[in-house]
């Protein structure tokens, strides 16, 4: 049975936190960043990690935007990062308990750092071009991917590393059967938790637990329609998983979060709002 998005006891529990928990009880998330001029989206997710309650975070870039980066940053620390050999060593802290790819980094550096930071076993979201770099090969990413992974691709993404799948996408009143039947098809194929974006988020497991996100009608989010929402959502996604939360969770968790911060904060909203807006949707639902 597909699960249907709301808030309820467990999720609310699961947000909280204990007074007496030190910050590496909550997690330490590691967002990789592009080259120069590329660093925002990965600023974005990373500031989202922070604000759902990740411990630390930290944003690990080529030395070409390093410095960039730096002038950006307070509470998101900031480490270096030049190639794929630098993040195994980075990945013999324990401590650094989820990562984040895609964000703004740039598909020649994603095929890179994607098979390092998979190899380092840690609870992964990958999404934009850690996604697309492997449009051509999607087998190659599929026989790396674990299930600790989430991927989390809009449509263009799905079509991409999925297009016999994308092509059994219906429109018409069959739809939102159709795409959680392909989302779980995708996540049976790639051995992870796969969420699909849109209006009506589908949310799927390797072993066929389905979940159903929908931001319609009343619960509209249109504003969400802005660049850099989709980072942010990898970072919510990336903070929980940091804190604990299961894939599937985290996943189910970040999307209803993700969207209740869009109505929180209403029009004009851009990207940067998100991560601003959790706290108010934390006091509203008693966290």
């Amino acid at each position: 049975m597909t699960r249907q998005i709301a808030l309820t006891d467990d999720m609310r529990a699961s947000l909280a936190k204990s007074p007496e928990a030190h910050k590496y009880g909550h997690g330490h998330a590691l967002v990789l960043s592009g080259g120069a001029g590329q660093g925002g989206a990965a600023r974005l997710a990373a500031r989202a990690a922070l604000r759902v309650g990740a411990g630390l975070v930290t944003i690990a870039a080529p030395t070409a935007s390093f410095y960039e980066q730096s002038a950006q940053l307070t509470a998101v620390m900031l480490t270096a990062l030049p190639d794929s050999y630098s993040l195994r060593g980075l990945l013999q802290d324990d401590r650094l308990n989820a990562l984040c790819l895609g964000p703004g980094l740039g598909q020649k550096r994603a095929a890179e750092m994607v098979p390092a930071a998979l190899w380092g076993a840690r609870a992964t979201v990958l999404d934009a071009d850690a996604l697309t770099a492997f449009e051509h090969e999607p087998d190659h990413l599929f026989t790396q991917t674990h299930d600790k992974v989430v991927l989390t691709p809009h449509m263009g993404e799905f079509r991409r590393l999925f297009p016999d799948l994308a092509e059994t996408l219906a429109e018409d009143d069959n739809a939102r059967e159709s795409k959680l039947h392909a989302t779980s098809a995708a996540a049976k194929r790639a051995g992870c938790t796969v969420l699909l974006k849109g209006a009506e988020t589908t949310i799927a497991t390797p072993d066929g637990e389905t979940a159903l996100h929908c931001a319609t009608g009343a619960r509209a989010a249109p504003w969400l329609a802005t660049a850099g929402a989709g980072d942010v959502l990898s970072g919510i996604i990336t903070g929980l998983l940091a804190r604990g939360l299961s894939p599937f969770d985290s996943a189910c968790t970040g999307a209803w979060l993700h969207v209740e911060a869009a109505r929180s904060f209403g029009p004009g909203l851009i990207a940067e709002d998100l991560p601003e807006t959790l706290p108010q949707v934390f006091r509203d639902i008693g966290v």
